[in-house]
């Protein structure tokens, strides 16, 4: 049987299509400090089982650029939180701005450590783009839930010959960069222990520097960082082959990859594409499948339905959700029509993953949010992360509904972050 949700609106008016699946309840979770600022936020599970959470939001008011951002505690699933506490991510520089920006977390199920990640870049005019050569990975170990922080320091590739200049095979800075795509791009642990990060990078032309060879707004290929611990609680890392896109296909590569193991111990990699430039171009969601624990991967195809039928997704960024029911979910953007490039990015929609195929079961497809009477039909519903609360089962959405009062002409970057919760049945 289908199941069906629906949106609580403020109002307690309901999206057309409730029914006795549950309703999905949407409250704000952080307000915009003023005008032109977004709140970007998400929480994640510090410790494998319990109730401590850390909340991560930044505040955002230009694409690609965090203006600072804050972490919070909470001891009771995030019915109560703790005063912020700043994060620096701009420093002024002889040579530039250096900026940081920060990534999702996992608690590891054996060590009980807590591992965050976020990015740092010097960007000599602080330009967004410059970070496609520059942006490097950094990540940071807790052993009390993410109070204080024993490790800090860059992800270089274990061996001879790796350097913070020169972090991955292939990777060097200044040349190109990898990168966290967004706080929905969080890590899993697998069985053995092995923490998987989803990463970007982008490729080196002919000449040595990043290449945009699909001729849209920028260009990376996928990766999966494998993380095994050592015994001084530091991370040794290796980079998986990498998940490459057709330029001729998907005119960014692929970006911002989600993981989740399947039923026979392979690894689902869905990935955003985009046929931004290219709007004649069918706008899909990608899919790789690795069947040696995400050291090497599949080509990439169109990822489908369940039934073998296709579907448009906008480029944005997506989620797998393991839930503790064994189901697997997937939280997303699907369009009834082809978008072009990022738009629109509404509505938000969850589905069950077929755990054996890797493929989206059509007929659980259902909305969480989308465009309403007074949105901006530049409104974006993309920018989220996902997690189980443990006391409920439900499905815990971070989302900013960002642009949806934005004039005819230009973008108004204010926006409150919400939190949905989505029953699962």
């Amino acid at each position: 049987m289908a199941r069906c949700w629906s949106l609580l609106l403020p109002a307690a008016l309901a999206l057309a299509g409730a029914a006795a699946g549950g309703e999905v309840r949407r409250e704000l979770f952080l307000a915009s400090p003023g005008a032109g600022t977004a709140v970007l936020a998400a929480t994640y599970y510090t410790r494998p089982e319990g109730r401590e959470l850390l909340s991560v939001h930044q505040l955002m008011s230009r694409s690609d650029t965090v203006d600072v951002a804050y972490l919070r505690h909470s001891a009771d699933h995030g019915r109560t939180w703790s005063a912020p506490l700043g994060v620096p991510t701009l420093e002024p520089r002889p040579d530039g701005k250096l900026r940081r920006a920060l990534r999702g977390g996992v608690a590891d199920p054996v060590t009980g450590r807590f591992v965050r990640f976020y990015l740092e870049a010097l960007l000599p005019n602080d330009d967004p783009l410059e970070g496609m050569r520059r942006w490097q990975v950094f990540y940071a170990v807790s052993a009390d839930g993410g109070r204080t922080w024993d490790v800090d320091e860059p992800v270089v590739h274990r061996g001879e010959g790796f350097s913070r200049e020169h972090p991955l095979p292939g990777v060097h800075l200044g040349r190109n960069a990898f990168m966290v795509g967004d706080l929905a791009s969080v890590p899993i642990v697998l069985a053995d222990g092995t923490i998987l990060v989803p990463v970007m990078i982008t490729p080196q032309g002919p000449d040595g520097t990043y290449h945009n060879p699909g001729g849209g707004y920028t260009y990376s290929d996928a990766a999966a960082l494998r993380g095994r611990w050592r015994a001084d609680g530091r991370i040794d890392w290796e980079l998986s082959a990498l998940i490459r896109g057709d330029p001729a296909r998907s005119t960014r590569g692929l970006d911002e990859p989600t993981f989740a193991p399947l039923a026979d111990g392979r690894i689902l990699a869905v990935l955003r594409g985009s046929n931004g430039g290219k709007p004649a171009l069918p706008a899909r969601r990608w899919a790789a499948w690795s069947p040696d624990e995400g050291r090497t991967w599949t080509e990439a195809a169109p990822w489908t339905y369940a039934d073998g039928a296709e579907f448009h997704s906008p480029s944005s960024c997506s989620q797998l959700v393991p839930h503790s029911s064994g189901r697997l979910y997937w939280i997303g953007n699907l369009t009834p029509v082809n978008p072009d490039g990022n738009r629109p990015r509404y509505p938000l929609v969850v589905g069950e993953v077929d755990r054996r195929s890797g493929l989206l079961r059509r007929e659980t497809v259902r909305t969480v949010d989308t465009r309403g009477p007074g949105d901006s039909a530049q409104l974006t519903l993309s920018n989220f992360a996902v997690r189980e609360d443990r006391a409920t089962g439900e499905l815990v959405i971070n989302l900013s509904r960002l642009f949806q009062r934005s004039p005819p002409e230009g973008i108004d970057w204010t926006s409150d972050a919400y939190l949905y919760r989505v029953p699962v049945p």
